[in-house]
């Protein structure tokens, strides 16, 4: 290292010994000033550096320069006298010259520092790495992106030969020939795949290196895969609203059509091409637009009747908003034909015909009686639910059977499975035959397509209810027996047997026996279905269950007829139970029903005089029995009630000459009734 001393401490002095002080070789070891206060003296006391006013008592020898800086000629002339000649002597215009030249030195110095700066910055900030080597190879620049996309430092890769750094780099290749690579493709040692232009880099047309600039395309894969995956998205939505059979619309978050479907089409008549980038009223004959009320309100609504397209079509919408990260990007609409959902009603109510006719509604719960005879009754009928066996139901018009029926069933293992009614007394012969046993196609004019199964065939697993069993034919009766006995049937116009498995509930008030007797009913079939009877005794007979009766129907009444009667009088029932109800609970609750008609809507008790008349028995033109005629008879009052109702059978026979037609006519009830009465009570 050079050692230097500076003469004069002004402000050239001072200047100059900044300067020094950053020149590496270079180390001013003292400085002189006849002022010891000059800035320079100040300066380089700062520094530890040695100051004094007279440079003679230094030791000359060991300095290599001295800076002159006081500008007295006699100051330099002394120093050339003095100083040894090995030791330069620079003078006050030297080192201002001096100092002017290391003044722009450091000022280039520090303009290509700034500029470097800001070519570094420029080169980190920029998303795409970038490397670049020089002729030998060794690479010279690695900024930040090339540092998170390789996952090596700069610090490690600059300086260093390309090859070390990176094994697949074809920057050399590059520099060889001089030609530009663009977009291709390389998988760096860390594994990333990168898309990488390289160019070579000249300088006054020599080649000095090359260039590599690339980009981590494991980004543009994933927005790649998403693009793939929304148009994969958009495919399957426009594929499920073009297949829906509803018709479907869609509008932008302005009201401007977007989309709809061609189910829209057939149903309002419009095009694409009438309603796509028109307002959302295009379609809109009559009413307002429910796509621009829940754009407005933001709302969906449901059920709104519209006519639409250019034939005023009937329709029912519904309408959504499209909502998206919070905001509201449109709304989509569904029509439906009104004419359409008029025939899925209609449908819906044969639906719901045809399932109540397979159903038991009624349980032994929900039959009222307390009376020792409805007890009995009861609890045979509990009984037979237990067992296969065929039951016979007997008992006047109107005192439960079917519901008797319906409780057997539920109360059964067959519950799960069909329950199935028929009233037998209500089809003619050939009507009842088809229906119980179904048809073949072509069986007879007018038979459906591809044949029908029976009643028999729906209950196969469950039970099967025939009303008015005594009603049937004499070819019925057969059939029904063989049903009994192989327990299979021959559909109409059919000879291929079918197997069921079928429990028969029959009911009837007719006098069986009588029947047998008269040749009316075959007493095989007779003994088929009387293997379980089951009495249900007639209101009359069970009058302690009168006012339970009322109670139960007053309920059922007050949901058909929204009304609120909450109870019946004592004197009410006093007057019910003094009647003989021939049409037993039916009866019954006909009185009721017109009672509660011409009650106040505000009354909530059944009193005496709501009750209409209850009429006397008419047993023939001219003959009337009185309801409160005395009567000879000792007994309690069910002994009294059947007696006064033979009597009365006996004069209405005797008033008919015996037939029994004109009496049950004369009496106003059915001849199975009146057989069943002279049956009970051993009339010839």
């Amino acid at each position: 290292m050079k050692r230097a001393i500076i003469i004069g401490a002004g402000q050239g002095g001072t200047a100059l010994l900044q300067m020094l002080m950053n020149i590496e070789h270079i180390q001013v070891v003292a400085m002189f000033d006849i002022q010891t206060s000059a800035p320079g003296i100040v300066e380089a006391k700062k520094h530890h550096i040695q100051t004094g006013t007279d440079w003679k008592l230094i030791c000359h020898t060991q300095i290599d320069y001295v800076f002159e800086v006081t500008g007295i000629p006699s100051v330099l002339i002394e120093l050339r006298t003095t100083l040894d000649p090995k030791t330069m002597i620079v003078s006050s215009q030297l080192a201002r010259l001096f100092y002017s030249l290391m003044k722009e030195k450091d000022q280039l110095i520090q303009r290509l520092n700034e500029q470097m700066s800001i070519q570094e910055t420029i080169l980190n900030s920029t998303h795409d790495g970038m490397i670049a080597i020089d002729t030998n190879e060794h690479v010279l620049i690695f900024n930040k992106a090339a540092e998170r996309i390789s996952g090596t430092t700069a610090v490690s890769a600059i300086g260093r030969l390309i090859k070390d750094v990176f094994r697949s780099s074809g920057l050399p290749r590059v520099m060889r020939t001089q030609e530009a690579e663009h977009h291709r493709k390389q998988q760096l040692e860390n594994g990333t795949n990168v898309i990488t232009t390289r160019v070579p880099m000249f300088e006054e047309g020599r080649c000095i290196g090359a260039l590599a600039v690339f980009k981590d395309i494991t980004d543009i894969v994933e927005m790649s895969d998403q693009v793939i995956n929304l148009k994969n998205i958009q495919t399957m939505l426009e594929a499920i609203i073009h297949s829906s059979n509803d018709a479907i619309s869609v509008v932008d978050e302005k009201g401007i059509g977007l989309m709809i479907n061609p189910a829209y089409t057939r149903l309002t008549g419009l095009q694409p091409e009438n309603v796509i980038g028109h307002p959302a009223t295009a379609d809109i004959s009559e009413g307002e637009s429910m796509h621009l009320q829940v754009l407005d309100t933001g709302k969906a609504v449901r059920g709104v009747t519209l006519k639409v397209g250019p034939n005023n079509r009937d329709v029912i919408v519904n309408v959504a908003p499209i909502i998206v990260e919070g905001a509201k990007r449109g709304s989509v609409g569904v029509i439906h034909d009104v004419s359409e959902l008029k025939t899925l009603h209609t449908q819906l109510e044969k639906a719901k015909k045809r399932i109540q006719t397979l159903e038991a509604k009624y349980s032994f719960n929900e039959i009222v009686g307390t009376s020792d005879e409805m007890k009995v009754a009861i609890d045979q009928a509990k009984l037979a639910a237990s067992t296969p066996a065929t039951i016979l139901l007997r008992g006047e018009s109107g005192t439960g059977k079917e519901l008797f029926a319906h409780a057997i069933h539920n109360e059964s293992k067959r519950s799960h499975h069909s329950f199935v009614r028929v009233n037998c007394a209500a089809l003619s012969e050939q009507l009842l035959e088809s229906e119980l046993f179904g048809y073949e196609e072509g069986a007879f004019s007018g038979a459906k397509r591809g044949g029908k199964r029976g009643l028999f065939e729906e209950a196969d697993n469950g039970s099967i209810f025939l009303d008015e069993i005594g009603e049937i034919s004499s070819a019925m009766q057969a059939k029904l027996l063989r049903v009994l006995q192989e327990q299979e049937i021959v559909r109409v116009g059919g000879t291929k047997p079918i197997s069921i498995d079928v429990r028969i509930i029959a009911a009837t008030n007719v006098n069986l026996e009588k029947a047998i007797a008269e040749n009316r009913f075959r007493e095989d079939l007779y003994y088929r279905l009387d293997k379980f009877p089951i009495y249900i005794p007639p209101l009359r007979e069970r009058m302690n269950d009168l006012s339970q009766l009322a109670g139960h129907l007053l309920m059922k009444l007050n949901r058909d007829y929204g009304r609120y009667v909450q109870s019946i009088s004592k004197e009410a029932i006093n007057n019910l139970t003094s009647y003989h109800w021939p049409g037993n609970v039916r009866e019954l609750e006909n009185v009721l029903a017109r009672t509660m008609i011409y009650m106040e809507p505000s009354s909530q008790s059944v009193e005496r005089h709501h009750l209409p008349t209850l009429h006397p028995v008419t047993v023939a033109p001219g003959l009337l029995v009185q309801s409160n005629q005395s009567i000879e008879v000792e007994g309690d009052l069910q002994k009294v009630v059947n007696e006064y109702e033979k009597n009365v059978i006996v004069q209405t026979l005797d008033k008919c000459q015996g037939s029994r037609t004109k009496a049950a006519k004369a009496l106003g009830i059915s001849i199975r009734s009146l057989y069943y009465k002279l049956e009970k009570y051993n009339i010839a």
